[in-house]
């Protein structure tokens, strides 16, 4: 057999670990402190969330104001989106196609200022680089229906786009009169293909998108649409189409274009910089919208089912970093070190049996909180009205795992400390100092985070880059936004946030076996 499979040698190591629990659990202080952290951290967790209103205003009109969240429509895979714009479509039944030509794609930001509803009367010309016109075939007008659109765009060139988050590029550049782009969606069943040309002549296939239970008649037609810039200002985008043509298998469809605003009114996702339109001008179409078709990233508070963990989690790893620091030094305290080192003359053994048994109870009290603290604030969330992000059951697994994982290795990392310092208080102390305060810099602990540099930073390299597990809030590449701490948003992902804090605990780990070797007897 193998060294590593060898019971003799792995007996040892586990003497180590049934040693050090049986001191852990002797003293029923520590207990006490791991039960305490349990209920403090549900305990704050619920003020926060039960502190937790939305009480806005989303109409224009201060005189008919609605308060409440706005209403935020989930997609064919049940995230949060944006679905708001304009569309001149007629019906399609059955296979068929839709052609068209746009020759233009210009636009309107407000510029007026931030606290006012946005007018068409304070705007000025410009494009946002997310504007959006083209053609779309949708299995309904609802909002969070399946659709499958291809278009040209104010800075992404032309795009194939399907159920909000599927993205293709196709020809790159800005449309022009001198530079325009032939668009066409052909419908098979539920596929759905999309072409690009320069020329009308040469056609690029960019892809199909299968658009799951899309009925036999659709709506087919010319769409615009555009969100709000990087700065939050509100923008509206017009398209110029001409040589429209939409096809059934058999003959060519006929009737009225139907002009349907979709997602403009004063609860919706996005504020309306006014309404959108459709008209024709010689032998062109122009349809102009607002909104945006894209995941949901900001803009409902926001809220999401971990917001009111961070605080209690703090507290948490105040609680563990006691325990950790007392149990690392009473045996010095005591004079009890010499004979723990006696029975088990490898000093690294022993540190690891304190390791496991101090990372086990901070796992155990973190992950049994958070399993309470989420549905419980969520509920309390949803009680007063608030909107939360849809999170599937992985996310909230990652954020019940990553909470006892934060306060497992800031409480293994305290361990180190206090091995190297053997006092208490001055262990206490360096562990707060490193791995508390920190992420009061971050948002929803003392209050919002104050999303510069020096919080971001402090989120990025220090023990306080863990709490990024609690991130929930969803991010695009597709939709143009400050992904920054003081809108929610951590500034690393949730497991790279947690490696940082696990070396943290490595480095404090290794300084304290190294310590250990030259200095205990």
């Amino acid at each position: 057999m193998t060294a590593l499979a060898d019971p003799g040698r792995a007996r040892p190591v586990l003497d180590a670990v049934r040693a050090e629990w049986t001191k852990f659990r002797t003293v029923r202080g520590w207990l006490i402190g791991l039960a305490l952290a349990v209920l403090l951290l549900v305990l704050f967790s619920y003020l926060q969330a039960h502190g937790k209103h939305t009480g806005y205003c989303t109409s224009p009109n201060p005189d008919s104001c609605v308060t409440g969240h706005p209403y935020v429509p989930n997609g064919p895979g049940g995230e949060a989106v944006a679905d708001a714009y304009e569309l001149a479509s007629r019906p399609l039944t059955g296979a068929g196609t839709i052609t068209a030509r746009i020759t233009s794609l210009t636009g309107r930001i407000w510029a007026g200022p931030s606290n006012e509803a946005p007018s068409l009367d304070r705007t000025r010309p410009g494009l946002a680089a997310w504007s959006k016109a083209g053609l779309l075939i949708t299995a309904s007008t609802r909002q969070g229906a399946a659709y499958a659109a291809v278009m040209a765009t104010g800075a992404h060139g032309v795009r194939f786009q399907d159920d909000y988050t599927h993205d293709v590029p196709g020809a790159a550049g800005a449309v022009s009169p001198g530079s325009p782009r032939w668009l066409r969606l052909t419908r098979d069943g539920d596929r759905i293909t999309a072409y690009d040309s320069r020329d009308g002549t040469t056609w690029h296939r960019l892809g199909t998108a299968r658009l799951q239970g899309l009925p036999q008649t659709v709506s087919a037609g010319l769409f615009a649409t555009s969100p709000q810039t990087y700065s939050g200002q509100a923008s509206r985008a017009t398209g110029t189409f001409d040589h429209v043509a939409i096809t059934h298998a058999e003959t060519a469809a006929s009737g009225p274009w139907r002009a349907t605003s979709i997602g403009v009114g004063p609860r919706d996702f996005y504020p309306a910089l006014g309404r959108g339109d459709e008209r024709r001008v010689g032998d062109s179409i122009l349809v102009t919208g607002t909104g945006d078709i894209a995941p949901a990233v900001a803009g409902t508070g926001p809220d999401t089912a971990s917001d009111s963990l961070l605080f209690g989690l703090v507290i948490g790893v105040i609680v563990l970093t006691v325990i950790a620091a007392v149990f690392a030094t009473s045996e010095y305290r005591r004079g009890l070190i010499a004979t723990t080192l006696a029975a088990t003359p490898p000093r690294g053994r022993v540190l690891a049996a304190k390791a496991v048994v101090t990372g086990l109870a901070g796992f155990s009290a973190g992950a049994i909180a958070a399993a309470i603290a989420v549905p419980l604030a969520e509920h309390v969330m949803r009680a007063n009205g608030n909107y939360l992000y849809p999170a599937g059951p992985a996310a909230i697994a990652r954020v019940i795992v990553g909470s006892g994982t934060l306060i497992a290795l800031s409480a293994i990392a305290v361990l180190g400390i206090a091995t190297m310092l053997r006092r208490s208080p001055l262990a206490i102390l360096t562990g707060v100092v490193l791995f508390v305060l920190p992420a009061f810099t971050g948002p929803g602990v003392l209050g919002p985070a104050s999303g510069g540099s020096a919080a971001t930073w402090l989120y990025t390299v220090t023990p306080a880059a863990g709490f990024s597990v609690l991130g929930l809030l969803p991010r695009s590449p597709l939709v143009s936004y400050p992904y920054t701490m003081a809108n929610g948003y951590y500034p690393l992902a949730p497991w790279a946030g947690l490696l940082v804090l696990c070396a943290w605990a490595a480095a404090a780990l290794y300084g304290a076996r190294v310590v250990l070797r030259r200095r205990d007897a």
